[in-house]
C-alpha cells in the first residue's frame, strides 16, 4: 500500500508554513487544507504532507519524489531561497543506484529533507 500521509511535528507553524509553501512549489505542492497549527501540502487537493505545531519536534527525514533531474534542482534553489540548511547539492548518488540523483536540504526545525528522481538522465 502507498503511504497516504505524512506530518512532520514542527516549532514554528508560520516559518514552516511559509518555508514549506516556497521549497516545494517547484514540485507542484500548494496548501490544500490549513487545521488548526497545521498545513496540509499537496497536489490535486489531496493533502499528503502536513507540517503541526507541536511541542518538542524530533529529526525526520523525508524524501519527495522527482519527475525529473531540473525539477531536484529546482527544489534545491527554492529551499535555499527560502531559508534552508544545505545537506548536499543536487547531484548523483551512485552508492544508491547508477540514476539516483537527489538534493538534500535542512528545513528549519533540523529535518533532512530530499528531493529525489530515479531516472536516467
Amino acid at each position: 500500500m502507498p503511504i497516504d500521509h505524512v506530518i512532520l511535528n514542527v516549532r514554528d507553524f508560520a516559518r514552516s508554513k511559509e518555508f514549506y509553501g516556497q521549497a516545494l512549489k517547484p514540485l507542484g505542492y500548494d496548501i490544500v487544507m490549513e487545521l488548526g497549527p497545521g498545513a496540509g501540502f499537496g497536489r490535486e487537493g489531496k493533502p499528503d504532507f502536513w507540517v503541526v505545531q507541536r511541542g518538542d519536534p524530533t529529526i525526520a527525514h523525508v524524501a519527495f519524489a522527482s519527475p525529473d533531474r531540473s525539477t531536484v534542482d529546482a527544489f534545491y534553489e527554492a529551499a535555499l531561497a527560502a531559508g534552508a540548511e544545505d545537506n548536499g547539492p543536487p547531484g548523483l548518488r551512485p552508492h544508491y543506484h547508477a540514476s539516483y540523483y537527489a538534493a538534500f536540504v535542512h528545513d528549519p526545525d533540523g529535518n533532512n529533507i530530499e528531493v529525489v528522481c530515479h531516472r536516467p538522465e
